[in-house]
């Protein structure tokens, strides 16, 4: 399955350095969406390497992205046998 190229008009600084810096002294470096920083962040805090936090925020971009998650988690939670406070 071939991803998505992200356009121009969904970055939040126009240039090629405007992207949020992933970390310090890294070279490595992975396009993230604005609005998914927060997301991004936690997921990195939490032990998760910087390609897959990156492409687990950018796949909650867009609302069908979003109940994707959503539903992966729910069958997540039913097979763990957790119930949801």
């Amino acid at each position: 399955m071939r991803r998505r190229q992200k356009s121009s008009w969904r970055r939040w600084g126009g240039d090629q350095g405007s992207w949020f810096p992933t970390g310090a002294g890294s070279t490595a470096s992975f396009e993230v969406y604005r609005s998914r920083q927060k997301v991004y962040r936690a997921l990195r805090r939490k032990g998760m390497s910087k390609s897959r936090a990156a492409r687990i925020s950018n796949e909650g971009f867009t609302r069908a992205g979003r109940s994707l998650m959503a539903r992966k988690a729910a069958r997540t939670r039913q097979a763990r046998g957790r119930k949801r406070h």
